[in-house]
């Protein structure tokens, strides 16, 4: 049998030898640089993790972790006025927020319990620490109006998470919250301003839609709160939009 291996190879047809052999040594050296690059024992160039960086995860998954992050958030404004009252907030006030830091917690560790390993901060040495340096505590009117910001924000991003979410289980759960939240709203509302239970600026009473509360995207959410997570940076980039 004729041994193939030790034969010449034939230049294409219409091609000189000279310069397919020219061809075939560019080709082979061409071949050569490439393995020896992908053999290479240089290390790969790796990019910094930004510490301060937090990207919520993609999908269902992440949108749970969203709302975590949103009830860690209340619970820990509601525990920092329990823990350091303003001189003028009445008696009945201190106990009002207590029951609704203790309802905050129950949502955060609802929604802890429903993530299970998935949440963000499962393996936080850690817990993240809240922002506040921005809002008035010192007097019973600024912790007022701080706590309807917190609970009309929450209401609304519970009303544009809740149209991301297709698993039956997980839409009737958060359901559950949400409507807690809007009693925490209206509450809220009527200790600022006594009958007033919900406002023009969060309710939408214009035909068709009556009575129906304002939504925000996870982006619009955050947006707004992202002085509370200073110096932690939340991205939303990842999470569903539809």
């Amino acid at each position: 049998m004729t041994d193939l291996t030790s034969q010449p190879t034939p230049a294409p047809a219409g091609l000189p030898r000279r310069a397919f052999l020219r061809v075939a040594g560019a080709s082979a050296a061409s071949v050569g640089l490439v393995l020896a690059g992908c053999n290479s024992t240089d290390p790969l160039p790796v990019v910094p993790i930004d510490p301060n960086l937090l990207t919520l995860a993609a999908g269902e998954t992440g949108l749970l972790n969203y709302l975590y992050l949103l009830e860690q958030l209340e619970a820990a404004f509601y525990q920092k006025v329990v823990d350091a009252p303003p001189a003028d907030l009445l008696p009945a006030d201190k106990a009002f927020f207590a029951d609704l830091r203790d309802h905050e917690v129950v949502h955060r560790e609802s929604i802890r319990f429903a993530l299970a390993a998935n949440a963000y901060d499962a393996n936080r040495a850690t817990p993240l620490a809240f922002n506040f340096s921005t809002l008035t505590l010192t007097t019973r009117a600024g912790v007022l109006a701080a706590a309807q910001q917190f609970e009309d924000l929450g209401v609304a991003a519970y009303t544009g998470a809740m149209r991301l979410v297709s698993t039956p289980s997980m839409l009737s759960f958060l359901a559950k919250i949400a409507s807690v939240e809007a009693r925490h709203a209206a509450f809220v509302r009527d200790l600022r301003t006594p009958g007033s239970f919900a406002g023009d600026d969060v309710v939408v009473n214009a035909a068709p839609l009556q009575s129906v509360s304002l939504t925000k995207t996870p982006a619009q959410v955050i947006e707004e709160a992202k002085a509370f997570f200073l110096p932690i940076v939340v991205s939303t980039s990842l999470l569903p939009t539809t």
